[in-house]
């Protein structure tokens, strides 16, 4: 989630503070819309990574993707099991509606983009996603996952997705 995503959800969690019939806030979800915006947030990471393996000449950046898509297609197929398992199934809901949408928009703008100016882009969105998801589910979804199963698969996420973080740091770095 890049910042101005990042402070997009914090807007939309003051409104539903707010005016709670309109929207509920990231601390409220259930585990069942937790799992549907984690869910969503690993798709829309595949989906950069997609779209920097067509775009990009960068062997650093094609590693980097190629990573994002086996670890966050690995969890989510994880995550799929556990909620057969669980006989449950994930929940859509206004957080993973505002992931979605908002990814779309930079899809478009950095379809638009090439060469550095991609990889820069691109960089710099993988360290804002990953930092502001990572931070939303050690602060926020962890704390309040109520099954012990769906909290252990969130904390052993969140570890992979913690050394996507320092990878995409370092990528932005030598990008510079």
């Amino acid at each position: 989630m890049n910042s101005k995503l990042f402070l997009s959800v914090l807007a939309l969690s003051a409104v539903a503070w707010i005016n709670p019939g309109t929207a509920a806030s990231p601390e409220e979800l259930n585990d069942l819309e937790i799992a549907h915006v984690a869910y969503t947030a690993d798709s829309i990471d595949i989906r950069y990574a997609h779209l920097a393996l067509a775009i990009s000449k960068n062997p650093k950046i094609h590693e980097f993707a190629r990573t994002m898509i086996r670890d966050h297609t690995a969890v989510n197929e994880e995550a799929l099991a556990l909620l057969q398992e669980l006989k449950v199934a994930p929940k859509d809901n206004f957080l993973s509606q505002k992931l979605t949408s908002d990814s779309d928009a930079l899809v478009a703008e950095m379809s638009a983009l090439s060469g550095a100016a991609f990889d820069k882009r691109y960089a710099e969105n993988e360290l804002g996603y990953h930092k502001a998801v990572n931070g939303l589910v050690e602060k926020t979804f962890i704390p309040n996952i109520e099954t012990p199963q769906v909290k252990e698969l969130f904390v052993k996420a969140l570890k992979i997705f913690k050394a996507h973080e320092q990878h995409a740091a370092m990528m932005v770095k030598s990008l510079k």
